[in-house]
């Protein structure tokens, strides 16, 4: 079957990267193919067998879907899949609770369905079981759980379910019932991809296959690994674990990985910290959500506080769970006066308390790639005691280093850090010098949850291994590509272009990244472009000769049309705060300079004859 278009693009709706059995993303190669997207057009969503998996549930998690459902479910139910009780839990709080908004409530029923191995079953299943915890629901609150699974990104992996699945088989369970199909109020939460036929056109890879490329390219190991793996990378995060060690342990060194011989060195970070303040997620945003869990669990109930226009599920956790947000959509520093103002003043009002529970921001922001002040933001939080969460999944801990203005940093490790595009991951880093420090770690101890599934972190842990030296060279790749977009815009001087902005650390906010860049860090590998004409945007998109889809991160360039695929549905409101219509991200990755440079030239070229 062919995969490719004849520009070398994924053809559309294939996972991305191409034969990789749990791709992260999807291919849209063309900006009407996103727009299409977006809008439910059938010649998209029925042929798309891969997505970002917080917004698009994969082909095997809605085939174990349907055997709980046939199993455990009455007519007209559906359901989804959480890897503990506590998770299930939270969904049906959250479904009652909004859909009680709505003026009908409903409440999931869960059942735990407990999946052990034959005693025949082949060797990578022996001596561990899989507990599914089944959230079941009528299908008018599908759009609810839906929201659930996007916001949190706490459903069960697509390794977790093919672990299920093959256990199954050997029990002969089997799926009876039709593919599960929702219907939500709110587009924006459709399960886009639930397509007719779809699960026919995938990569023609069987399950010999699927596995012969997970081990061959993944080294994969067995599940008994997943601890180390965790242990690994969680000193890996804490700067603890010496660099040569991490860059040349071998696959005949592996069961050395985590365990107490390993070479430590001082931190990197903040000599005090250890890797027990590091606790890992199964994605980014489960990671966020934890925080402010954490938070409203410690703190006075308050609003919280978004600096910065922030990537999309940010803003609608502090919106959805709590008492609200306060939205600082540019993040600039004229901003940081009002911020200061709403302070004082709730403070006045009720000196007893602090006036918001917490301040999440980006480092720098997704799409914009601003960077608050966070030394005055810092200054601030002391000052009116709240606490300061930051996301440096843009930056990346070896660019940037934000740990000592924060109380607690959250990390998305499905980008940079992983690279590879096959595995999800999340982190959350306490700061050991915080004033918080000593509630906010006994509190974790106390109730943290590891729901990240060992055949993931396996992967992780060694996609992660070379992490720093992929990192150095993307940030020179990218600095180079960004240099020259710069001066063609016409920020950069260039009256007669049709780039109107480059958003870059390096030209955009950069004092407030200065502060933050730590000796020989770099200024990362994402930036986004806009034009002066919507015409220009998508000319200029669809002529880059690199992958698109969502995510970043990935050790290969990757594109979208930013705006219309995070804001589809409020491009006004977006706009408001300078993130255009016609916004073009770009990750760039570890192609050869000149190919990058002279692909972006083409690009350009097809932009300024769109403009004509």
């Amino acid at each position: 079957m062919t995969i490719t278009t004849t520009q070398g693009q994924v053809a559309l709706g294939l996972g991305i990267p191409a034969f990789t059995p749990h791709a992260i993303s999807v291919s849209l190669p063309t900006w009407r193919d996103n727009v299409a997207y977006e809008e439910g057009d059938k010649r998209v969503v029925d042929v798309m067998v891969s997505g970002y998996p917080r917004f698009f549930i994969g082909l095997n998690i809605r085939k174990l879907a349907e055997i709980c459902a046939n199993k455990f479910g009455v007519q007209g139910e559906q359901c989804m899949l959480f890897p503990s009780k506590n998770i299930a839990e939270q969904c049906r709080e959250f479904v009652e609770r909004r859909s009680a908004l709505e003026g009908t409530p409903f409440r999931p029923r869960l059942v735990q369905f407990l999946i052990t191995p034959e005693d025949n079953a082949p060797s990578e299943l022996e001596g561990a079981s899989a507990d599914l915890h089944i959230a079941l629901y009528p299908s008018a609150a599908s759009g609810h759980a839906k929201q659930f699974w996007q916001h949190t990104g706490l459903g069960i992996s697509s390794r977790l379910a093919d672990y299920c699945l093959a256990m199954l088989k050997k029990g002969n369970e089997s799926p009876t019932t039709p593919p599960l199909r929702t219907k939500p109020s709110n587009r924006h939460y459709a399960a886009k991809g639930f397509a007719k036929g779809a699960a026919a056109r995938t990569e023609s890879i069987d399950d010999s296959q699927s596995n012969y490329l997970e081990e061959r390219y993944g080294r994969n190991l067995p599940l008994a690994y997943g601890p180390s793996a965790k242990r690994a990378l969680r000193r890996r995060i804490a700067g603890v674990l010496e660099q040569q060690h991490v860059i040349n342990t071998s696959i005949c060194e592996e069961p050395a990985m985590g365990v107490e011989g390993l070479a430590v060195g001082p931190s990197s970070r903040i000599s005090e910290m250890s890797e027990s303040d590091v606790f890992l997620f199964p994605t980014g945003m489960s990671a966020i959500y934890n925080a402010h869990r954490l938070a409203t669990a410690l703190r006075p109930a308050a609003k919280s506080v978004c600096f910065g226009f922030p990537y999309t599920d940010t803003l609608k956790i502090l919106e959805k769970w709590g008492p609200g947000c306060h939205f600082y959509g540019t993040g600039l520093d004229a901003e940081i006066a009002d911020l200061e103002a709403m302070l004082e003043k709730q403070s006045k009002e009720d000196p007893s308390r602090p006036p918001i529970l917490s301040l999440f921001t980006e480092f720098p922001s997704n799409p914009l790639l601003r960077s608050a002040n966070l030394p005055r933001l810092r200054a601030l939080a002391d000052k009116y005691d709240f606490l300061i969460i930051i996301d440096e999944s843009i930056g990346n801990f070896m660019n940037v280093e934000i740990l000592p203005y924060a109380d607690a940093v959250v990390s998305s490790l499905t980008k940079i850090f992983s690279g590879a595009a096959n595995c999800m991951g999340g982190s959350m880093t306490l700061n050991p010098r915080g004033r918080h420090y000593a509630a906010l770690k006994a509190r974790m101890q106390a109730t943290y949850e590891d729901t990240y599934f060992d055949q993931d972190a396996i992967f992780l842990e060694r996609n992660s291994r070379d992490s720093l030296r992929r990192i150095r060279s993307i940030d020179e790749n990218t600095e180079a590509v960004c240099d020259y977009l710069r001066s063609r815009s016409i920020a950069g001087g260039a009256s007669d272009g049709v780039i109107k902005q480059v958003y870059y650390p390096k030209y955009t906010t950069p004092e407030n990244y200065e502060l933050c860049r730590i000796q020989d860090g770099g200024f990362g590998g994402l930036f986004s472009v806009t034009f002066t004409s919507l015409k220009a945007s998508e000319a200029f998109f669809d002529a880059l000769p690199f992958l698109k889809g969502p995510s970043l991160g990935t050790n290969f360039t990757l594109a979208s049309p930013y705006a219309v695929l995070a804001h589809f549905a409020e491009l006004p409101w977006a706009a408001q705060y300078d993130v255009e219509e016609g916004l073009v991200r770009v990750s760039v990755g570890l192609e050869a300079k000149d190919v990058l440079l002279e692909s972006t030239a083409r690009a350009v070229k097809a932009a300024e004859e769109a403009s004509r």
